[in-house]
């Protein structure tokens, strides 16, 4: 388990962009966290950090939105609305998982189950207006 501490948006991109090359392609990463925690701003560094030059947006009405550049891709899921088995297979879930590439999950909470063992979580808690406290963890070290 890994905490940081952000005082900024920029802050808080300026780490997932340190930490995008840190973590292999093909990882899926679940983020918990409140809403306008920072989730999207965190995605925005870390594909920055990859090299691809998108314009991140939260995903929220696409439930998918999909980045890619310099041979790496992300798909950036919210699945707020994702309430089944038949929802993740219907917005490509499964074959993003297996497809090599980056795999972020904003509201992780509701397919807790469907997340590999091997995933990494990231737990964005609101500290204040501007400041973060950013925890890095295996999927396993997530408490109920």
């Amino acid at each position: 388990m890994k905490e940081f501490v952000t005082n900024s948006v920029e802050e808080t991109k300026a780490l997932a962009s340190k930490l995008s090359i840190e973590i292999e392609a093909g990882t899926v990463i679940g983020f918990l966290g409140d809403l306008g925690s920072g989730k999207t701003a965190f995605t925005s560094g870390f594909v920055k950090g990859l090299g691809i030059e998108s314009e991140v947006s939260s995903p929220t009405f696409a439930i998918c939105n999909e980045y890619e550049g310099g041979g790496k891709k992300v798909y950036h899921y919210d699945m707020y609305r994702i309430e089944s088995w038949d929802d993740l297979y219907s917005v490509g879930f499964f074959d993003a998982v297996g497809s090599g590439a980056y795999v972020l999950c904003e509201w992780s909470e509701n397919i807790f189950g469907a997340l590999e063992d091997d995933a990494v979580i990231i737990k964005i808690e609101k500290l204040d207006e501007n400041k973060r406290r950013i925890t890095l963890m295996n999927k396993n070290e997530v408490s109920s």
